[in-house]
Formats: C-alpha cells, structure tokens, sequence
C-alpha cells in the first residue's frame, strides 16, 4: 500500500456583505444555505469548545471537534471522512472586517495529497460560493 502524505492544503477567500459577528453566526448556523452544516441529510452539530459534530453528506459521513470558536473572529475545527483517508485534518475559518464587509477566508489543512484530498476544493467551492447569497444590505450590522 503506497503511503500518501497528509501535506495538502486548501485556501478559499470571499467578501462578505455582512458584518464579521454576523457572518461568524450564520457560519455556525445549520439553517443557513451555503455552510457545510446545511447540506447534511443527519446533522449533531454542538459548536462549543470540544464540542463535536457529525455530517453526513451525500450519504458521506463527516465529523470532527472544534478547537478555536472566537467570535466574530475566528472558528476551527477537525475534519475527518473517507476522503480523508481516516487522518484528522484541520479547517480554520477567519472574519475580518474590511469596511462595511467580512474577508472570510477558509484554510483546510493536512489533507492527504492524492484526487480524495483534492475533492474538498470542489466542495469548500461550492460552500464558499453559496454563502455569501445569504446576505443583503438590510442584514449589515
């Protein structure tokens, strides 16, 4: 069996229209179209320090611990499922104010180097690219 190194790393940006606070909250928010907790068909989701969650999507199974919630700032995570061959990776999340909007970046971390690895780009994409819709002037705090 060829060992496969859990070096792979993926960086996602997007603006926000919609306060740092607001877009943390919505971020953690299950309810809300475009983050990872709403696309689960069975979601627990206990987002609190070590708090643990389990998503299934596409009837792939997701879960993982959270490490850092600051916020308005900043929420990270583990992150393990088949396609990450069993190895716990890492996703961090940072808001940061620019102006009236939120630079929202995703980082996900240790992911193994190979097409299972690289699938998340696609999925952390489309989350990334659904999120922002959620937001409209009237929202801004």
């Amino acid at each position: 069996m060829e060992r496969v190194e859990n070096n792979l790393e993926i960086k996602i940006e997007r603006k926000i229209p919609a306060s740092p606070e607001a877009a943390y909250d919505a971020w953690l928010d299950p309810k809300v179209p475009g983050t990872p907790w709403s696309a689960a068909s069975k979601l627990i989701l206990d987002c609190r320090m070590d708090g643990l969650f389990y998503a299934r999507m596409n009837e792939t199974p997701h879960y993982g611990l959270f490490t850092v919630l600051k916020h308005g700032q900043e929420v990270q995570h583990t992150w393990m499922s088949p396609y990450t061959e069993g190895q716990e990776s890492l996703v961090t999340v940072t808001f940061t104010r620019i102006g009236n909007d939120t630079l929202m970046k995703l980082a996900h971390t240790g992911l193994p180097n190979n097409a299972k690895g690289l699938a998340h780009q696609e999925g952390w994409t489309f989350f990334l690219d659904t999120f922002p819709k959620q937001f409209s002037e009237a929202r801004r705090a």
